[in-house]
């Protein structure tokens, strides 16, 4: 074997011990195939009213923009698929949001990493991401062979479902390459496409944002047009739709981080509840939340357009 391979062996063993599921590694590169589909994408004003996606388009097709002489792109996997889940019943969140924010517990896990390489290899530059800057992370990770995009455009990982959040390390230096996951097992089914009651999924594994629950509960700052009454099936921060219904979470197994273990609280709150939810309550159960992204008054908006 030689040092390479070792080094990425190495890099895999560590990235489970922090927790991570899957590790995968691809050379930095020009993304040529998805320049195009992003800039369709683009035209199409698929991006609705999130203009910070029309910023830095290079540096989103090529890694090497955003570290300097960017020779490896690390590609990881966590999984955060709920021991219990909310009661149909009531007015949901996305799962991804149960616990504490993923950005801060997956961005501390990636400075162990980073540190654990420059131990094992010497000095070299890097830097982390996880959701937070220019980087199409689905392509990587199907570059860097942990699954493949999914009709809903989500990464799909077979035995494992698509409940996990992607990160990933862009480094300076050489290691051993994985091969690219090049078969799509959704084959015929259609079954994400049938169930989105917005239609904001497409053909060609594209979603169009600005018709997605999660867009207009999360990032749109305006008013919710009238137009989607009654087509959010309870949703008020997040949708998990075209998850849930997807043939290949069957395989979803919960995770054991306990930070992304939800407050005992937001697993018994009813509509009536939430229709009553106070600010104060609103920062005790999503201390640290992803949530609080949306703020008191963004949450409180989505749950009067679910209740009128």
């Amino acid at each position: 074997m030689n040092k390479l391979q070792t080094y990425s062996n190495l890099i895999k063993q560590e990235s489970k011990r922090l927790g991570f599921e899957s590790c995968g590694i691809a050379k930095a590169d020009f993304l040529q195939e998805e320049a195009s589909n992003l800039e369709q994408w683009l035209k199409n004003g698929y991006h609705g009213k999130m203009q910070y996606m029309e910023n830095y388009f290079d540096k989103r097709l090529d890694p090497r923009l955003l570290v300097d002489d960017a020779k490896t792109v690390i590609s990881l996997s966590f999984n955060y698929f709920p021991k219990e889940i909310q009661d149909d019943s009531t007015y949901k969140i996305a799962k991804y949001a149960y616990g504490e924010d993923y950005h801060h517990v997956l961005k501390a896990k990636l400075k162990e990493l980073i540190f654990f390489i420059k131990q094992t290899i010497g000095e070299i530059n890097g830097r982390a991401f996880v959701d937070s800057a220019p980087v199409l992370e689905r392509a990587w990770a199907q570059k860097a062979g942990l699954g493949w995009q999914g009709k809903h455009s989500l990464l799909i990982q077979k035995n494992k479902g698509s409940f996990f959040f992607l990160a990933e390390l862009i480094l300076d230096v050489e290691l051993a390459y994985d091969n690219p996951f090049s078969t799509d097992h959704c084959g015929t089914c259609t079954k994400c496409i049938d169930a989105c009651p917005t239609e904001a999924i497409l053909q060609n594994n594209t979603v169009d944002g600005s018709k997605c629950i999660s867009y207009f509960t999360i990032e749109l700052k305006d008013e919710i047009p009238p137009s989607m009454h009654g087509k959010f099936e309870d949703w008020m921060f997040g949708c998990d739709i075209c998850q849930d219904v997807c043939p290949w979470n069957r395989f979803s197994k919960p995770h054991s981080e306990e930070k992304f273990n939800s407050h005992p609280d937001l697993l018994l709150m009813t509509k009536n509840d939430w229709q009553e939810i106070t600010e104060t309550v609103f920062k005790t159960v999503f201390n640290k939340s992803a949530v609080k992204r949306t703020k008191f008054s963004g949450l409180n908006r989505n749950i009067q357009f679910l209740k009128d």
